[in-house]
């Protein structure tokens, strides 16, 4: 996608290019740094390896979708070699099975198929599909739905269904499309349809909605890592963006999208109040002030996503949008400086009630590296 097929000035392509030109320095001095190990979050600067603590933990894909995303821009073989090094390691997470849940999605889409889209690697073809399996597996046909995490100590989470769910079923479309197995088109399909039911309020999103997993009503709807019951997480919001953005892409299907339209003009509504800052929640107290630049990353790629998707005239709003979102970062929450790791500072895992607590952390990076290489034609849909 060419900036200027997205109504932009040219001025834009020489920022982009100038940011894509640090992201590879500093990149490329994390990856040797790194070696074979997987990130998440820096520790006194440096990051520790995540997959040596929990190889089942949800962001360990990110890194290496950095990484192939950078291969599919430049060529660079060395993006390849150290993308596969988490690949291979994530076959430990398909051992220790109990440890996995619906973000398998976010675990195998950024190593191995995004491995079988560009080199069409046998073996990653056949981890990809054994994910997609896995994420079938957790679906209830009686509610529609499929179930996000495992039991916690009450031992009871059938029901349990997050807005973080629509980015992982991309999962599902690829492996649709490499066997074309209706099955997977299905699952999809009819989870989309429940969060976009039950999730997707007046623009605003609830994280957590639970469900009686027998008759598949809806019970409850809880504020999970937002700052509580009716609020307004920014990165569910985000995750709701992009969501629907790609199940439009993979099903053309207008409802999708005209989801994802509503929930981004609810982000954009509260964003723009904060000069293009995202708080961890829209709807928390004003004190103390709360941020998450990972909520304006992951959103800045939807808004794009929708911009490529909707007729000529509607086009800028959202491109503009995602670009002032970007432009924000690049000039208050990047690190490019080689010698520490995590590019984008301030981000948050979620509303802390004992006062803010900003990381860097790998998916804002991630998130961010695809947006700079969309606006230059550079990047491939790895969802």
């Amino acid at each position: 996608m060419q900036i200027t097929k997205l109504g932009t000035v040219p001025d834009e392509n020489v920022w982009a290019t100038n940011v894509l030109s640090k992201l590879q320095k500093k990149i490329s001095a994390e990856m040797r740094r790194l070696s074979t190990d997987i990130p998440y979050i820096p520790v006194n600067g440096h990051y520790e390896d995540e997959g040596s603590k929990d190889i089942t933990w949800w962001t360990n894909g990110f890194w290496a979708g950095m990484l192939w995303q950078l291969y599919h821009a430049t060529g660079d073989k060395d993006y390849e070699t150290y993308a596969r090094f988490s690949e291979k390691r994530l076959d430990d997470a398909f051992t220790n099975f109990m440890g996995l849940d619906h973000d398998v999605g976010f675990m195998w889409l950024h190593t191995a198929v995004a491995d079988y889209r560009l080199t069409k690697h046998e073996r990653s073809l056949a981890r990809g599909l054994h994910a997609a399996n896995l994420l079938n597996g957790r679906y209830n046909p009686i509610g529609k739905f499929i179930k996000a995490w495992n039991p916690d100590e009450s031992g009871d989470r059938n029901g349990w269904v997050i807005i973080d769910s629509m980015m992982n079923i991309s999962l599902l479309y690829w492996a649709r499309d490499v066997t074309n197995d209706p099955r997977y088109d299905y699952i999809a399909r009819t989870h989309a349809d429940t969060v976009m039911q039950n999730h997707v309020t007046d623009g605003s999103v609830n994280h957590i909605c639970i469900f009686d997993p027998k008759t598949g009503e809806l019970l409850e709807t809880r504020g999970g890592q937002g700052y509580g019951v009716g609020s307004s997480w920014s990165r569910g919001q985000a995750w709701a963006i992009y969501g629907f953005a790609l199940s439009y892409v993979h099903t053309h299907d207008q409802r999708y999208l005209d989801t994802a339209k509503r929930a981004a003009h609810y982000f954009l509504a509260n964003i723009e109040r904060n000069d293009y800052e995202s708080l961890v929640d829209f709807r928390a107290p004003k004190d103390p002030i709360q941020i998450d630049t990972s909520a304006a990353a992951i959103a800045a790629c939807g808004l794009l996503e929708i911009g490529k998707q909707v007729p000529d005239l509607e086009r800028q709003l959202y491109v503009d949008s995602a670009l002032k979102i970007l432009k924000h970062l690049d000039e208050n929450n990047a690190d490019y400086n080689v010698a520490t790791d995590g590019i984008i500072t301030d981000g948050s895992v979620q509303y802390n009630q004992n006062g803010p607590k900003r990381d860097r952390i790998v998916y804002a990076d991630y998130f961010f590296v695809e947006a700079i290489l969309r606006i230059l034609g550079k990047d491939f849909l790895i969802w």
